[in-house]
């Protein structure tokens, strides 16, 4: 029965980044509850999974850390400030040993959506999208910022099965 309560509960994390990510392409916003979800969640999950204290703790520095980076970036206006909660949220159910390769895969996904974008905004593509449904006309707005919680996002769920709490889920 713990198995399946752990199972619930680690899946909230990828359904909310999902969630995140597809709310930043068709709108360009985050909604704050979605960070406040995984958040909270994490907590239980964390519990549910076994981890020590100290791992807890450690889960707690990554997410202080990716907060603090995620405020200097929305300070040079590179993502948005849901962008930035979504980051270090999601860091939060990383820790220590997957957040390397969730900064380095979020870095590249962010690097490959500019890349696109850049082509869909070019003058060849442009007028195929702007037939299309409004939340990709905008994508199309040569002025329009990137939506980067897709970036986050694939950053996040390819991290997870490295994550200790993945780890204590399998172990």
């Amino acid at each position: 029965m713990i198995s399946a309560l752990q199972l619930v509960l680690l899946l909230i994390f990828p359904a909310m980044v999902v969630v995140g990510g597809l709310r930043d392409l068709t709108s360009f916003t985050i909604p704050n509850w979605i960070s406040a979800v995984l958040i909270l969640a994490f907590f239980p999950a964390a519990f549910a999974c076994g981890l020590a204290p100290g791992a807890i703790g450690a889960h707690l520095g990554v997410f202080a850390l990716a907060l603090l980076a995620g405020m200097g970036m929305f300070a040079l206006r590179w993502i948005g400030g849901g962008d930035a909660k979504l980051f270090a949220a999601a860091a939060l159910w990383l820790g220590v040993p997957a957040s390397l390769s969730y900064l380095m895969v979020t870095a590249m996904a962010g690097g490959g959506l500019a890349l696109a974008l850049i082509s869909v905004r070019s003058p060849i593509l442009r007028p195929y999208v702007l037939s299309g449904p409004a939340w990709s006309r905008r994508l199309a707005e040569p002025d329009e910022s990137v939506p980067y919680g897709v970036a986050i996002a694939i950053g996040a769920l390819i991290a997870f099965p490295a994550s200790p709490l993945m780890q204590a889920f399998r172990g």
